[in-house]
This record gives C-alpha cells, sequence and structure tokens, in this order.
C-alpha cells in the first residue's frame, strides 16, 4: 500500500471521526447532529484540510438521495390543499421581496460583504434563505411522535413545495439546453408498471435499500446523460413509485442513508472557504430574519383558516434555515453569481437558526398553554373540518393512540361497556380506516390544550386510557389533563420499567407495562382457552 493511499485513508477517517463526535456533541446538547457536521467542516478549515473525492462523491450522492426521498413524499392530495400551496408560495414570495430589499437596503450602505450587490443577487440570496430544514423539521417532528398531527403534515406539506421549488431553481440553473432526445425520458411513466412490479418483488431487506439506491443514482445518471440536472432525475424516479404500497418503507429506509451521505454535503460546505470574523458576524446579522419568516407563517396560516394553536406549532417548526438554502447559494457560488462567502454566511446562519429552534421546539406546547388565549385573538373564526376542537360526545371512557395496543383495548372496552368507548388518534388515514371498521374512533390531538378544555367543558369521561407509542407523548397528554383539571381515572402504558414512576409522578393512576406483563397476559389467554376446552 502506497505512502499517499495510507495518508488518503487517514485524512477520511479524521473527517468522519470529528464529525461523529461533533455530530454527537450537538444531539447531547438537544441540536440535530447536522450542527456539528457543519462545525467539524470549519474546524477542518482551520487547519488547513482540502476536500478529497470521497467527501465530493458522499455530497452529490446525499443530496441525489435527499431529492428522491423528496420524490418518494410528493403526493397530490399533499399539495390540493390551500394551506399548504398557497402559503408557501405566498411566503416565499413576500420573504424574496422583503429579505431581498434589506440585502440591497445593506449593499447601499456600503456594509462588508454586501457592497456591490446588485438587487438580482439580493433576491438570489433572500430565496436561499426562504426556504426550511426539511432534515430538522422531519426529526424534529420524528422524536415528538409529530408526524401525523395536523401541525406536522402541514409543516412537513410547506417544505415538499419549497423542495419543488429548488429543484425548479437548479433544473434552470444548468445553463444548458437539454439535448433533443431528452424528449425520450417521457417514457419513463410508461416503466412505471415494471419498476413497481420489481419493487413487489424485492421484499423488506437489503434488495429494497440496492433498488432504492438504484433508482436514485440511475435516475441522476439518465438525466444527465441528456443535459439536465441529475437531481431532478432522482426526484422524478421517486415520483414514478411514490404511490406504490412500498412508497413510505423505502422513503423510511432511505431517509436513514440519505441523512448519511449528506454528512459530506454538510462538511464540505465547512471546507468551501474560511470560517471569517466577518462571515460569522453577518451570519448572526441575518438570524433575526428567521422570527420575520415564523411571524410570516403564523399570518398566512391563520388567514387561511387553521386555528392558532396549529399555525403555532407548524409556523415554530419552520423556524430554521436550510440545507436547500444551502444548496442553492452553492449553485450560485459554482455559476460566479454570488462571493463564495456567502456560503459561509448561510451556513453559519443555519446552525444557529437550529439552535433556536430546537430551544423553540422544546417550548412549543408550554407557549401555547401561556399565550394561547392572546393568540386565539389572531385566528378566524371559520375551521377547517380537520382542525376544529372535537366533541366527545356522551363517551365515558376514551382510548388516546389507536395503534395495535390502543385498538385492542378498545375492542375489549367496546365489549363490556358498548357504545360508552371512543378512540381518539391523530393520524387520518389510520382513523378512517377504523371507522369504516365500525369503530368510533375521533380524528384529534390528545396533547392540544383546546381538545381537553372542550372535553371538560361536556365532562361525561370517567376514564382516559393513554396508550401512544412513547413517554414523551402519554406525558404530554397527562400534562394536558393536569392543566384541563381532569378528575377521570388516567391509565397508561409504558414500554420500560424506568418509565413507570414517571407516568405515575404525572398523574396517572394504573401504568401497564407492554413488554413485561405480556407474557403473563399470554399465559392467562391460553389458559383460559384450555378450561373452556376441557
Amino acid at each position: 500500500m502506497s505512502f499517499d493511499t495510507i495518508a488518503t485513508a487517514l485524512g477520511d477517517v479524521t473527517w468522519l471521526a470529528l464529525a461523529f463526535v461533533l455530530g454527537l456533541l450537538s444531539r447531547a446538547v438537544g441540536l440535530p447532529p447536522l450542527v456539528g457536521f457543519l462545525v467539524a467542516g470549519f474546524v477542518l478549515n482551520l487547519f488547513g484540510v482540502t476536500s478529497g473525492a470521497m467527501l465530493e462523491a458522499l455530497s452529490e450522492l446525499g443530496i441525489t438521495l435527499l431529492l428522491f426521498v423528496v420524490g418518494l413524499k410528493l403526493n397530490l392530495k399533499t399539495f390540493a390543499r390551500p394551506q399548504v400551496w398557497a402559503v408557501t408560495g405566498l411566503h416565499m414570495a413576500i420573504t424574496m421581496v422583503v429579505f431581498g430589499a434589506l440585502i440591497y437596503g445593506l449593499a447601499l450602505t456600503g456594509a462588508a460583504l454586501f457592497e456591490g450587490l446588485d438587487f438580482a443577487t439580493s433576491l438570489l440570496i433572500a430565496f436561499a434563505l426562504s426556504f426550511s430544514s426539511t432534515v430538522f423539521v422531519v426529526k424534529a417532528l420524528e422524536d415528538k411522535e409529530e408526524t401525523s398531527s395536523l401541525h406536522g403534515r402541514i409543516a412537513v406539506g410547506i417544505l415538499l413545495v419549497q423542495d419543488l421549488a429548488a429543484v425548479i431553481f437548479l433544473a434552470g440553473s444548468a445553463g444548458q439546453y437539454p439535448a433533443g432526445w431528452a424528449i425520450l425520458l417521457l417514457l419513463l411513466f410508461g416503466l412505471r408498471p415494471v419498476l413497481t412490479a420489481i419493487l413487489d418483488r424485492v421484499g423488506h431487506g437489503e434488495l429494497l435499500v440496492l433498488y432504492g439506491f438504484l433508482l436514485a443514482v440511475g435516475g441522476s445518471q439518465l438525466f444527465e446523460l441528456v443535459g439536465l440536472k441529475g437531481y431532478v432525475g432522482a426526484l422524478v424516479m421517486g415520483v414514478l413509485i411514490a404511490s406504490h404500497s412500498k412508497g413510505v418503507e423505502m422513503s423510511k429506509v432511505m431517509f436513514s442513508f440519505k441523512n448519511l451521505f449528506l454528512v459530506g454535503f454538510f462538511l464540505s460546505i465547512g471546507l468551501s472557504g474560511p470560517l471569517t470574523l466577518e462571515t460569522m458576524l453577518i451570519g448572526a446579522v441575518i438570524i433575526p430574519f428567521v422570527f420575520l419568516k415564523t411571524a410570516l407563517f403564523f399570518a398566512l396560516l391563520t388567514r387561511y383558516k387553521l386555528r392558532a394553536r396549529t399555525s403555532l406549532l407548524a409556523s415554530l417548526n419552520l423556524t430554521n434555515f436550510s440545507e436547500f438554502g444551502l444548496i442553492v447559494a452553492a449553485v450560485g457560488a459554482a455559476n460566479g453569481w454570488i462571493d463564495s462567502a456567502w456560503l459561509i454566511v448561510i451556513a453559519v446562519a443555519l446552525a444557529l437558526s437550529c439552535v433556536i429552534a430546537a430551544g423553540l421546539n422544546v417550548i412549543a406546547h408550554p407557549l401555547y398553554t401561556r399565550y394561547g388565549e392572546t393568540l386565539k385573538r389572531l385566528q378566524r373564526p371559520e375551521r377547517l373540518a380537520d382542525d376544529r376542537a372535537l366533541d366527545i360526545g356522551g363517551a365515558k371512557i376514551a382510548i388516546i393512540g389507536m395503534g395495535r395496543v390502543g385498538t385492542g383495548a378498545y375492542d375489549d372496552m367496546h365489549e363490556r361497556h358498548g357504545g360508552a368507548v371512543v378512540g381518539v388518534d391523530t393520524n387520518p388515514v389510520k382513523v378512517e380506516r377504523l371507522q369504516s371498521s365500525g369503530r368510533k374512533v375521533l380524528l384529534g390531538d390528545p396533547s392540544d390544550t383546546d381538545f381537553w378544555d372542550r372535553v371538560q367543558a361536556t365532562h361525561t369521561l370517567e376514564l382516559v386510557m393513554l396508550a401512544l407509542p412513547n413517554l414523551a407523548s402519554n406525558l404530554a397528554v397527562l400534562d394536558e389533563l393536569k392543566g384541563a383539571s381532569f378528575n377521570g381515572r388516567v391509565a397508561a402504558t409504558a414500554r420500560f420499567q424506568d418509565e413507570v414512576e414517571p407516568l405515575k409522578e404525572a398523574g396517572a393512576s394504573t401504568v401497564f407495562n407492554v413488554y413485561a406483563e405480556a407474557g403473563s397476559g399470554f399465559a392467562a389467554h391460553v389458559a383460559a382457552r384450555t378450561q373452556s376446552a376441557a
């Protein structure tokens, strides 16, 4: 093995180790690992490390997989809601004009790095700042089990429309006309039955992952062959199989790989230029812009008939700058439209905005609890069908969380108590499926203060059974019940022994350890069947 090979390998190990350590430290303090990856790039740059072939390949693959995953998530129903497409379009347009005017105003003053910017360049920088982070928001929603909640679905829908705007920009940034035979790419849509037939046969293991890579990278290469941006090809291949029953499964599998390979992209940003005092200060100066984005999201969402709570939670999720903004800035720098120093500025702003967003996500629900009455004055009196505070009617028993455990509990309690039982879940698809099977299940958010205020107003409940998938969700509902002065009994499920005490301290009168007591339940079931057979 040559010395050059050893040196290259050690260099790759160095940045991998540093990225891991700083990503781990970021996670330990409640920040997304991408903040640590950006810092790792700045640190490596400080020590004179340059971007190598492996890092550049990872960066390209990360962006390709990012667009492929976006394609897998695209759903016409998502875009059909004006709360998604209209709010996103208006928000991006207003943000570009306002931020562009502010940046151009600073350029006229001759401020450092702003000097010499014309209005078109100012608009490009504003466009990069108009995006919110798909990586951060999706991860934050998943951690809180709020992906299927209304505010989670609205936030993700807005992100997808933003991502589509970025794809259109990337497609037009190539600066060249596609080859005449690029029209043959339309035949890909005719190949969809073949692609989905293969997807039916790959199973759920390594072949599913390999097929995902083949589609993403293959689509990228096909589009580059005809003079189109490869990223667009990855997105198109994702769209082609998005509606397949395995589309969601592939999206989840490829999401983790996408995050892994995006490490290369975040590191390459830090390595693209020196982190100077000037770029740090300008990055900090841009941070107040993110709060203007939040206020504008809240104003638009409430105008489009969403409740103040839904609007606030969705807006706080979107309080950050984006990796797509970095991609736009990178393309602008590569084409000579903006100075490469702006790439570092936006990276600094992204890292700082993620720090702010992480803190806001922790206090989002308490913020509404404290200021909800004031914020309600800003909402419109009209309501969307799936954003109304629901009335549970005359039910005496509520099952919160209609997964396998919750559905089993509902069926057993319904057999004992009949129509006095109601189920509640945040997932509209699940609710529709359970309703079609004859169960009385409502679509509602159990961590919603307004929801429990309505329950308290009618006060027919005697027992609430919490069957939510994690400790944090169960504790959030217990906190809302306490705030609503609910005096009935509360039973909760726990997955691990160390979750039992926190649930009891939060107000649960009974805690059922699902895993620990599953064995005894199984034995009791078999014993009962054996006795009846005898």
